[in-house]
């Protein structure tokens, strides 16, 4: 068993891990978890509590945070009035379907699988940050009618099998669709709230064998409030830098560290 002594490096690990991701949340419109995951992963297992679920736990805390952390984000930058709430309530419906089948899927998947699917996710999702550019559009406006249908369950899939808020595939979509960055990433912070609701619902009410301790569902409850204890500081201050520093450096930095995250997972899935 591991002792309080051991787990307060642990500890502080996870609590400058959710200033960060709340930071990031708030700067470029991610609910933090493509953070999140990996830490939470790295910790658990250090502290002893690997197992075949340990993955879906990850996923399911990452998820939980994300309901707070995007609602402060959300907040944030709507009194900037930064919001398309119009695109928030056409993609909703199937966001949030796709969110409820990302669950059932993650529960038929392997840890090693869950795994490897966010370290390539991952690395997809870095190359973007790093050389995608806000002025690249292919389309005049949002998607609509049978592609919206097809989009947005995609975007809730994904990202629950990633444990993320949905901002990593929604800013990327809004901005090639012609929405202006900030409020691309404003209104990706709304992604995150309609992924995390039903998915963390959908997790709580499960009956798993092996989890961490204080686990109800797959959702941890000493990693979810001790990195909400931060978030909620530090999401707010990540949507004042969106609006008052120059995006594209800190993009390249959250690039290079999310696709060393992602390697370390794909070799983790793969049995490096």
């Amino acid at each position: 068993m591991t002792t309080l002594l051991e787990l307060l490096p642990l500890i502080a690990l996870l609590l400058l891990t959710g200033a960060v991701a709340g930071v990031v949340a708030g700067l470029l419109g991610l609910g933090g978890g493509i953070v999140l995951v990996p830490v939470f992963f790295y910790v658990f297992t250090i502290a002893g509590y690997a197992s075949d679920e340990l993955m879906r736990v990850c996923l399911a805390t990452s998820l939980a945070t994300i309901i707070v952390t995007s609602a402060r984000s959300v907040a944030s930058h709507h009194k900037k009035g930064a919001v398309e709430w119009g695109i928030l309530k056409a993609w909703a419906p199937g966001i949030a379907i796709g969110a409820v089948v990302g669950v059932w899927a993650v529960g038929g998947l392997e840890s090693a699988t869950l795994q490897l699917i966010f370290g390539v996710l991952g690395a997809l999702i870095a190359g973007y940050f790093a050389f995608g550019r806000s002025d690249w559009t292919l389309a005049r406006e949002m998607p609509k009618g049978i592609l919206r249908a097809i989009l947005s369950p995609g975007i809730g899939i994904t990202s629950v099998l990633m444990g993320i808020g949905g901002g990593s595939l929604g800013v990327p979509l809004m901005t090639l669709s012609n929405v202006p960055i900030h409020r691309a990433v404003a209104t990706a912070a709304g992604f995150g709230i309609l992924i995390a609701v039903p998915s963390v619902i959908g997790f709580l009410l499960q009956d798993p064998v092996v989890t961490p301790p204080l686990t109800v569902g797959y959702v941890n409850l000493p990693a979810f409030l001790i990195v909400i204890a931060m978030t909620l500081v530090t999401a707010p201050l990540g949507a004042r830098l969106a609006h008052a520093l120059p995006v594209r450096p800190l993009r390249m930095i959250f690039a290079v560290f999310i696709f060393i995250m992602a390697m370390n997972m794909l070799r983790s899935g793969l049995g490096g």
